[in-house]
């Protein structure tokens, strides 16, 4: 009985000392959840949303493209009327006229060919409109030596632009002729057009320009 008081104090030390031990060793060692987490979605799903997401725009630019294709053709050919001068521009926009219509038909003669084939359409309108110079066609102008009222006076006449052209066959060609002119109620009026139609002929072994009747 005398050994009891000694031995209880140690037993309680120790009991403490394996209790601290117990409690720290708990602590340490990770606790297992009870309940397993939610899987994360696999990434192989992930590459499978961005075809997703991008197909529809590879679509839209593709159809896009005609659109945009057109729209440039349209603004060109916009741009192309726009750079024509206003109507009653005078001899300043002359230029800008002949430019355009040698952008629209290309040159396709030798130019001598031009050069007499413009010649004889710019004396032919001018006989035609005016009543001037009718004798050196008497083929195309009926009583060329008659006095003919003129439908257009010759103060204010004037060619803005000419180019000559093949017509369908080396053989043949057109004359197409922008001008200006007043006619008999006083109306001046510009960017008037007119074509003259021409085919080759030989004779004594040279060959001509001659014009076609008109229709």
């Amino acid at each position: 009985m005398t050994t009891s008081p000694a031995r209880s104090p140690r037993l309680l030390l120790i009991v403490t000392v394996v209790l601290v031990v117990a409690g720290a060793i708990l602590l340490t060692v990770p606790q297992t959840p009870s309940a397993p987490a939610a899987p994360a979605p696999p990434r192989a799903t992930a590459p499978t949303a961005h075809p997703t997401a991008t197909a529809p725009s590879a679509r839209t630019a593709q159809a896009s493209a005609p659109a945009q294709a057109t729209a440039s053709t349209a603004s060109t050919r916009s741009a192309g009327a726009s750079a024509l001068p206003p109507h009653g521009e005078g001899v300043a926009g002359d230029a800008a006229i002949q430019k355009s219509l040698e952008d629209a038909w290309p040159a396709d003669l030798a130019a001598d060919d031009e050069h007499k084939l413009l010649a004889a359409g710019r004396g032919l309108l001018r006989a035609d409109a005016t009543g001037v110079g009718r004798a050196k066609w008497p083929a195309l102008f009926d009583n060329p030596d008659q006095a003919i009222a003129p439908a257009f006076a010759t103060a204010r006449f004037r060619i803005q632009a000419a180019v000559a052209r093949r017509d369908a066959s080396p053989d043949k060609a057109v004359v197409h002729l922008v001008w200006a002119g007043t006619d008999r109620g006083g109306t001046y009026t510009d960017r008037r057009i007119t074509d003259w139609y021409f085919a080759r002929t030989s004779s004594k072994g040279a060959s001509t320009w001659t014009p076609q009747p008109r229709i």
